[in-house]
């Protein structure tokens, strides 16, 4: 992180230097073109120059707007937790949720979402005391306001409600509404019920139960997340900066976008659904971004200001060269997420109205409100150094830049040894993956001490068939008794089943209950799935249950990951090619920040899917990978690598238009952003970390995931693999076809254009040491 402890980082020197000084310090008279440079940047240049005025004219007046505005987001923002949902992994549009919300009309009893458990002790669940407690709960649920479909064990006698011990039982009921009104209801009959009747101790559980128990526990893990980041946070900030001032900047950014991204998910709770796990989305991306961002502007900044420029001049410039790459930045980070929009999920669609909403916010804060501070701080940005405290004698120059630039020269030397090596071991880690399962989000996600978690695991264990765990057939259209008994002769001779029972009729409409042999979810009971829906039968028939929502799911993600994939893919190459209008650099970005992820997706198999290090980290492994985790995860990581990809690509391409010199670009772009990306990798793994330390499974392997992802990017894949990859393309990085580079010169941006003139800066003024002039070997 010493990199960006002081003003800059030192100027590499190498072919070009002064005019590459002069386009840093604004007194280029224009653009060099360079071999890959833009001569038709100016007009881009000069709406720059009239955003930057316009940002800079009433500084005061502008941070008085954001403070109003932060105000109106924390009233309009409240409560949004209590408006989240805890679900959004089926298709809205798939036959097992027609079929589900059909029989919850039809027969509630088939639709059970509140489970309670009767454990009687050391005495059976016939025992005549017991049997007439439990009849009276049952009778009293019965006659609760909000609740239908009660049934139990003592009622119907199935053996699927009594535990193979013959101690436990259970009573199940459908809760009635939606997620809010159904939580409500919960609340309001569980203290009366929960806890010792009689013979019997009872205990809830249930899904309504495990979504209530789920969307409390993530609230508080977000609050202690928050609590654990932010000082955090601030004192790595303190690290990188030194300024007690500077380092406050990010801080302040980011509580402003995560605040208005709670009042727009507020606002959108009133149209559509959203998932409360975005909620930690919003925490960790409006930190990590808003760092990010204002680390960039607050670090050129800086460096501007030690060149002797005033403070306004400083902002100018600022905002024509990181500005531009903060822009490109929020944008390639919004498409990867917009990506989850084409999903019919609102699991993903929630993720993707959190994650651009946030990253825009971070994004015009760092662009406007930051920059208006700036203006009004100028040097008091630098105030409050609170690393003289633990230093003695006078302030030693930061030597990072020079280390990264030396490092850039020995990758550049045995290229392909890196290339290989770092492909091989990256490649090697991902392999795991090919192993993944799939399955559904279920009570596991919670502690193994959370009740409802406690509830379903006896279900799990202790009784036979799982209840809750089959497939519901629903028939619809006349039929007589003999169509429906032959019908069920024929789907109880499917090979995967163990049982049939029913029909249950009611008009025209009738539901079968099929047990599989196996388990709820396992491959059998997915083919079961398929099976049923093509036995025939004479009336119309759709099939719904746990593994039938799994099946959907997973086609509903199939059909459309390549459009989301093509999505990403084609939008991050077309901002990428406007950014250095090469048509080389964007295919190797996509491709390299693909491979990155492969760490992550490797580790997600190993440790939650096979449950390696689940004591350490204090989860239960379900055996399986929700289904929409992988995508979500994805976006996300592939929209934060490019984050660091365009901050790297931005420098390395204003370098090599001022001196045409590949190899001294990248040596150049390592050695300036080396440590700048490394210190915001760093900071925003420790913000998913702490995400991480969430009860809940699913938020766990999130925010644990993205923080390897991270890491292994900036570690790894920026300050190894690419710069490595560079050396071997060579001056073909940067060739484009005549029509594209054309195209790039009247449209493209790049940082590094003209600014207000002022002399170039020494060393010693800028803090920083003399450059190290080692070049790199050719060939």
């Amino acid at each position: 992180m010493s990199e960006v402890n002081s003003a800059g980082d030192g100027p590499a020197t190498g072919p070009g230097q002064g005019k590459r000084e002069a386009a840093d310090l604004g007194t280029d008279p224009g653009p060099a073109r360079g071999a890959g440079g833009n001569a038709e940047g100016l007009g881009t240049g000069a709406r720059l120059g009239g955003w930057t005025r316009f940002v800079t004219a009433r500084p005061r007046l502008s941070l008085l707007v954001a403070l109003l505005l932060t105000a109106l987001a924390v009233v309009a923002g409240s409560g949004v937790a209590d408006r989240l949902g805890s679900g959004g992994w089926e298709d809205p549009t798939a036959e097992s949720t027609y079929a589900t919300k059909a029989l919850e009309r039809e027969f509630p009893a088939s639709q059970p979402n509140l489970l309670l458990l009767l454990d009687a002790g050391g005495s059976s669940v016939d025992d005549p005391a017991v049997a007439a407690e439990a009849k009276r709960i049952t009778a009293r649920l019965a006659a609760e306001r909000g609740v239908t479909g009660v049934g139990s064990y003592w009622q119907s006698g199935s053996p699927a409600l009594k535990a193979g011990d013959g101690h436990e039982a259970l009573i199940a009921a459908r809760i009635t509404g939606d997620e809010t009104a159904a939580a409500d209801t919960l609340d309001r009959l569980a203290p009366s019920y929960r806890g010792r009747s009689g013979p019997v101790e009872v205990e809830i559980g249930g899904p309504v139960a495990v979504r209530h128990e789920m969307q409390t526990t993530i609230r508080e893990d977000l609050t202690r997340a928050e609590l654990i980041a932010l000082p955090v946070t601030l004192l790595l900030l303190v690290m990188v900066f030194g300024s007690a001032i500077a380092a406050l900047l990010p801080l302040g950014v980011g509580v402003f976008a995560i605040l208005g991204t709670n009042a727009v998910l507020r606002g959108l709770t009133e149209v559509t659904d959203v998932s409360v796990f975005a909620m930690n989305l919003t925490t960790a991306l409006g930190l990590g971004l808003a760092i990010d961002y204002a680390l960039f502007i607050v670090r050129r900044f800086r460096e501007e200001l030690a060149t002797g420029a005033a403070p306004r001049a400083a902002v100018g410039t600022t905002l024509r060269t990181a500005g531009r790459t903060v822009l490109f930045s929020s944008l390639t980070v919004a498409v990867s997420l917009a990506a989850m929009l084409l999903f019919p999920q609102y699991f993903l669609r929630s993720f993707a109205y959190a994650g651009i909403a946030v990253v825009l916010l971070a994004a015009g804060a760092a662009l406007i409100l930051l920059p208006a501070a700036l203006v009004l701080l100028g040097h008091r940005v630098n105030a409050l150094d609170l690393r003289r405290l633990f230093r003695r004698g006078a302030p030693r120059a930061a030597d990072g830049g020079a280390a990264w630039g030396r490092m850039a020269s020995l990758v550049m030397r045995r290229a392909p040894l890196f290339v290989v090596a770092t492909t091989a071991g990256l490649i090697v880690l991902g392999l795991p993956f090919l192993g993944v399962k799939f399955g559904t989000a279920d009570d596991r996600q919670l502690p193994s001490t959370a009740e409802s978690h406690v509830v379903q695991q006896h279900v799990r264990d202790g009784f036979p068939g799982s209840p809750g765990g089959g497939l519901e057939i629903l028939a619809e259209g006349p039929a007589t008794t003999t169509q429906y008994a032959e019908y069920g002769k024929r789907i109880a001779a499917l090979p995967e089943v163990r049982r049939v029972d029913g029909p249950l009729v009611k008009g025209d409409a009738a539901y079968f209950t099929v047990l599989p042999k196996g388990e709820a979810v396992d491959e059998g009971a997915q083919r079961l799935v398929g099976e049923l829906r093509s036995t025939n039968a004479p009336f119309a028939t759709s099939v719904t249950g746990t593994a039938a929502v799994l099946v959907d799911s997973k086609d509903a993600i199939g059909d459309r990951l390549p459009w989301a994939a093509a999505f990403i893919a084609v939008v991050t190459l077309l901002l990428v090619f406007l950014l250095t209008g090469s048509v080389l650099i964007p295919v190797q970005a996509v491709l390299l920040n693909a491979l990155s992820l492969t760490a992550m997706f490797g580790a997600v198999v190993w440790v939650f899917q096979d449950g390696h290090l689940s004591g350490l980290l204090d989860f239960t492994s379900s055996g399986s990978i929700e289904t929409t985790l992988p995508v979500l995860m994805f976006c996300v990581a592939f929209g934060l690598s490019m984050d660091y990809g365009v901050f790297l690509l931005s420098r390395i391409k204003e370098e090599y238009d001022h001196t045409g010199d590949h190899q001294q670009a990248v040596r150049f772009g390592l050695q300036r952003t080396g440590g700048l990306i490394t210190a915001a990798a760093v900071i925003l793994a420790v913000v998913m970390v702490a995400i991480g330390t969430s009860r809940v499974a699913n938020t766990k392997m999130l925010g644990l995931g993205i923080a390897l992802a991270v890491l292994m990017d900036a570690m790894v894949v920026r300050s190894l693999l690419v710069p490595a990859v560079m050396r071997l393309t060579g001056r073909a990085t940067w060739w484009a076809p005549g029509p594209l580079r054309r195209f790039h010169d009247r449209f493209g941006l790049s940082e590094g254009e003209a600014s207000t003139a002022r002399p170039a800066p020494s060393p010693a003024l800028a803090g920083e040491p003399e450059p190290d002039r080692d070049p790199v070997e050719a060939g």
